[in-house]
């Protein structure tokens, strides 16, 4: 169980993370490694080879019973009805103006039995939303006994296969139950990277000792301890919204792009009606991709976009991308039908207008594997 100190909570391999020099911050309540080495070595580790994530910080809740299925329908956006035993969904929790709660993946672990990711800054309410929701027998429970290990990177499939043999068999957005020294464990092929990875859901009894075994069987691999710096950096040259950034209560799925997890026709859940309102009165903004044009020019969050000298957006998150040697960053740009791939925007940088271009993500040459 994570220990709370004040109102700070400790994953419990904080004491790994200093062992290994790592710099230590608050992120989302909790004091998480934001670099050991240096983010940039961190990022490149998983672009080339394999990075190590302590994610603990993310909410684990399991949903079981009869009523499972109906309740992630009505709470949900997506369809978890075309989920097979074993798949896993992306999805997002909306409230009654339609503006984004959280966004999550469910896991189908069996029948009638789901496990529930949501961001750590959310997990109290998703959790809540949930316990109101219910019906029946069905058991929503928040789990704060398992420990979140994510090894992300191309090499990331024959380090985790030594320790979950059956991890090499999973395809992308797929997990499964399965035992690690006789205890309870879920292996899943996910990640918020862009590159091929896993994430693993082991009891906190075990936490260090896995964490230890991984490190030490990726060091001929060239494997990195990584922290949240290294993944805002990967996630934003895949174009992955951050909730609290990105997303928020006050923006809808139609206006951040992410309609595509919106199953209007599987029947009522919570904010339909107000998307079916949006979109027919007409979404005003898009969430787009920005590239800067000048080198040293680092967008950041809530620096105001003009096109043709007048405002036209913030941006929500901005970062230098190694990848790219250049500034990158996303915002939201009204109205929604004006602007197009390939237009050239202004951003105020510290007071001075520098050029970027409006792209579709990815920023990168990489899909999820």
């Amino acid at each position: 169980m994570s220990v709370a100190t004040g109102e700070v909570r400790h994953t419990p391999l904080e004491a790994e993370h200093r062992a290994l020099g790592a710099r230590l911050g608050p992120f989302a309540g909790w004091l998480m490694p934001i670099e050991y080495e240096g983010t940039l070595s961190e990022h490149r580790a998983v672009r080339e080879s394999v990075g190590l994530f302590d994610l603990t910080h993310l909410g684990k809740v399991i949903v079981e019973g009869a009523g499972a299925l109906a309740l992630l329908q009505r709470v949900l956006t997506n369809d978890l009805s075309e989920v097979a035993v074993g798949a896993a969904q992306y999805n997002m929790v909306l409230n009654d103006r339609g503006g984004i709660v959280d966004d999550l993946i469910a896991y189908r672990l069996g029948e009638a039995r789901y496990l529930v990711v949501p961001n750590a800054a959310n997990t109290a309410r998703v959790h809540r939303m949930l316990l109101e929701h219910a019906e029946g027998s069905t058991e929503v429970v928040l789990h704060d006994d398992l420990v979140l290990i994510g090894p992300q990177g191309p090499a990331s499939p024959k380090l985790v296969e030594q320790l979950f043999p059956e991890a090499g068999a999973l395809e992308y957005m797929h997990g499964a139950e399965t035992t690690f020294r006789g205890e309870p464990a879920v292996v899943s092929r996910s990640g918020y990277t862009g590159e091929l990875g896993f994430e693993l859901f082991v009891p906190e009894a075990l936490a260090v000792e896995v964490w230890r075994e991984l490190l030490s069987l990726g060091e001929p691999m060239g494997v990195r301890a990584s922290g949240l710096g290294a993944r805002d950096t990967l996630r934003l040259e895949m174009g992955y919204p951050l909730h609290g950034n990105d997303i928020s209560p006050e923006r809808t799925p139609l206006e951040a792009g992410l309609s595509w997890a919106v199953a209007f026709d599987k029947g009522d859940f919570l904010g339909r009606e107000a998307l079916v309102l949006q979109k027919q009165e007409g979404i005003p903004a898009r969430l787009w991709g920005l590239r800067m044009q000048e080198q040293g020019k680092i967008p950041r969050p809530h620096y105001t976009v003009l096109a043709e000298g007048e405002r036209a957006g913030e941006t929500t998150s901005g970062t230098f991308s190694p990848t790219l040697g250049i500034g990158i960053g996303l915002a939201y740009l009204s109205p929604r039908d004006r602007f197009h791939a390939g237009d050239v925007v202004e951003v105020d940088v510290r007071g001075r207008r520098a050029r970027a271009e409006v792209v579709r993500p990815p920023f990168v040459d990489s899909s999820p594997k």
